[in-house]
C-alpha cells in the first residue's frame, strides 16, 4: 500500500465562483399529452454545494481549516448556500452578497441516476472595479491567515482580471503559493501563479496549441508554464488521467480504473486534495497521485460529493486499483464517515442479501432516496449461517459486499460478524435507519440509537413473492 500523507491542518483561502447543485430525483414513465417531451415525476430533492464552495467542502473532507472568497445573491439560493458552509464549518467573512441571482444547477436525475436534463439559473456580470477594490482590501487585511490560495474560476464573474492578479500579487508578497483551476482562455490574467490546472480544452484554449497526443501536451504545458510565469502545470485528460510539468520531466499518472457514474464536480475534488498535500509539504509528484485517487473515487459517486482521506485510505489498503470495491468499509471508517459529514443525512439498512434479486434492488434503491449517503450492512458468512441455518449463505460475504457495492445508489458497505447491526448503528449514528415491513417497529435493532439523535425509523414494504428462499426452493423443486 502507498503511505497516505502526514496531513495536518493549515489554513486555506479558497477564492472562487460558487453556486448551488440542486439534484431532482424521480422517474420518466410516459410522455406529455401537450409536447412529444417526458413527463419527469419529481420524488426526492436535495441541494449540495457546488463549484469553489464544492472546492472547499472538500478541503474540509481533507481535514483542513477552509475560508471562502466569493459572491452570493440577495436571494434564497444565497441563504441556502451561506447555511451549507456554516454547517460545515467553512468561514464565511470573506464572503459577499450583491444584488444579483445565486448560480444554481438543477439537474433531473431519473431511473439509475440517468440524467434527463439540467437547468442553470446565473447571473455572470462581472463584478465593478469598486466591488473589487473591497475584496481585495479585505484579503490584504487577512492574508496572514493562510498557508495557501486556491483559486477556482467558472467564469461567473467574481475572477475579473483585475480581482485574480490583485490576488496572486498579495499572495506572492507574502510567500503564499497560488493554485488555481482555469477556465479563462486569457493567458495573462493567471500569471505569476504557483500551479495552473487547465484541461486538455482549456490548455488548448490559452495556448492555441495542438494537444492531440502526449508530445504536445507536455509542449503546449510547457509553453503555458513560461507564458505564465509558473512553476507548474498540470493538465487533466479525463479517463487518461494527469500529466505535470514544472519537475526535472512531465510526470504522467493514469486515472483510476473506475466505474463512472457521474463526473460532475471530478475536478473540484482533485484541486481540493492537490492543494491539501501541497499545503502539507508533500512532493508535487506525490500531490498530482493522490489528487489523481480523489478524483477516481469521486467520479465512482453520484452527484456533487466529497472524498475524506478514510476513502483514500480504503482504496489503497485493499488494493483496489479497479472497480468499485472501495465502497466496502470498516467499522473504524464508519466512526470517520459521520465525522465528516455531520450535515449529511446518513441512511443505514442491513440484511444477509444471499441472492440478490429484484426484491433486494427495489428495497435499497427506496433507502437510496431518504438522504444523502446509503450505508450496507451485510451479515458475514459465520452470522448468516447462526441465522438461517449450516446450509447458508450460498455467496461468501465477499461475493455479497461486492455484489452490493456495484449498486450506482450505494454509497458504502460494511460487513458484520455479530448477529445484529447494533454495534454498526452505534458506530455511524445514522439520521434513517430502514428496515422491511415485516418488522414490527419495536423489533427493529438500533431503532433507540437513531431516535435519541432526532431520526427515525422507515419501514418500506418488500416486492411480493421475492426472497432468497423462495429462489432456493425454485432451483431445489426443478432438480427433483
Amino acid at each position: 500500500m502507498k503511505k497516505i500523507p502526514n496531513i495536518c491542518k493549515k489554513n486555506i483561502l479558497v477564492v472562487g465562483d460558487i453556486m448551488l447543485d440542486t439534484y431532482y430525483k424521480g422517474d420518466v414513465q410516459r410522455i406529455s399529452p401537450e409536447a412529444p417531451v417526458p413527463v419527469f415525476h419529481k420524488i426526492a430533492e436535495k441541494s449540495m454545494l457546488g463549484g469553489a464552495a464544492n472546492v472547499a467542502a472538500n478541503l474540509v473532507a481533507a481535514k483542513q481549516m477552509v475560508s471562502l472568497m466569493a459572491l452570493v445573491g440577495n436571494d434564497k439560493n444565497g441563504e441556502n448556500i451561506r447555511c451549507i458552509l456554516e454547517e460545515k464549518g467553512i468561514n464565511t467573512d470573506l464572503l459577499v452578497t450583491l444584488e444579483r441571482s445565486t448560480t444554481e444547477k438543477i439537474r433531473l436525475l431519473a431511473g439509475h441516476y440517468q440524467q434527463v436534463v439540467r437547468v442553470d439559473v446565473e447571473d455572470t456580470d462581472a463584478i465593478s472595479e469598486s466591488e473589487c477594490k473591497i475584496l481585495l482590501s479585505k484579503l490584504e487585511k487577512n492574508i496572514n491567515k493562510y498557508d495557501l490560495i486556491v483559486v477556482s474560476d467558472y467564469l461567473k464573474g467574481l475572477l475579473t482580471y483585475e480581482l485574480t492578479q490583485g490576488v496572486i500579487q498579495i499572495a506572492n508578497e507574502k510567500k503564499i503559493p497560488v493554485i488555481i483551476d482555469v477556465k479563462d482562455s486569457r493567458v495573462e490574467k493567471y500569471k505569476d501563479a504557483c500551479l495552473l490546472k487547465p484541461n486538455l480544452k482549456e490548455l488548448h484554449d490559452l495556448t492555441g496549441m495542438p494537444v492531440s497526443c502526449s508530445k504536445e501536451i507536455v509542449f503546449a504545458s510547457e509553453y503555458l508554464k513560461e507564458k505564465c510565469n509558473c512553476q507548474f502545470v498540470l493538465t487533466t485528460l479525463g479517463a487518461e488521467g494527469m500529466v505535470l510539468v514544472g519537475g526535472k520531466a512531465p510526470y504522467f499518472v493514469k486515472a483510476i480504473c473506475q466505474e463512472v457514474f457521474d463526473v460532475t464536480g471530478a475536478g473540484d475534488t482533485a484541486l481540493a486534495y492537490l492543494a491539501a498535500c501541497i499545503v502539507n509539504d508533500c512532493s508535487m509528484e506525490e500531490a498530482v497521485k493522490f489528487a489523481n485517487y480523489a478524483a477516481g473515487i469521486q467520479v465512482s459517486k453520484v452527484g456533487t460529493s466529497c472524498v475524506c482521506w478514510n476513502e483514500i485510505e480504503s482504496f489503497l489498503l485493499n488494493k483496489r486499483a479497479n472497480g468499485y470495491t472501495h465502497k466496502i468499509i470498516d467499522i473504524k471508517s464508519l466512526e470517520e464517515l459521520r465525522k465528516s459529514n455531520p450535515d449529511k443525512k446518513i441512511v443505514f439498512t442491513n440484511g444477509c442479501f444471499d441472492i440478490l434479486h429484484i426484491g433486494h434492488i427495489r428495497y435499497l434503491y427506496k433507502a437510496s432516496l431518504l438522504g444523502d449517503i446509503l450505508v450496507v450492512g451485510i451479515n458475514s458468512d459465520s452470522s448468516v449461517r447462526r441465522l438461517k441455518g449450516s446450509d447458508r449463505p450460498i455467496n461468501s460475504d465477499a461475493d455479497r459486499a461486492e455484489l452490493i457495492s456495484a449498486l450506482a445508489f450505494i454509497d458504502f458497505v460494511v460487513v458484520f460478524d455479530q448477529d445484529t447491526p447494533y454495534e454498526l448503528i452505534s458506530a455511524v449514528k445514522p439520521d434513517i435507519l430502514v428496515k422491511g415491513g415485516d418488522y414490527k417497529p419495536d423489533e427493529v435493532v438500533g431503532k433507540d440509537i437513531v431516535e435519541r439523535r432526532g431520526g427515525k425509523l422507515v419501514l418500506t414494504t418488500f416486492v411480493e413473492g421475492k426472497s432468497t428462499t423462495n429462489i432456493i426452493n425454485k432451483i431445489n423443486h426443478q432438480m427433483d
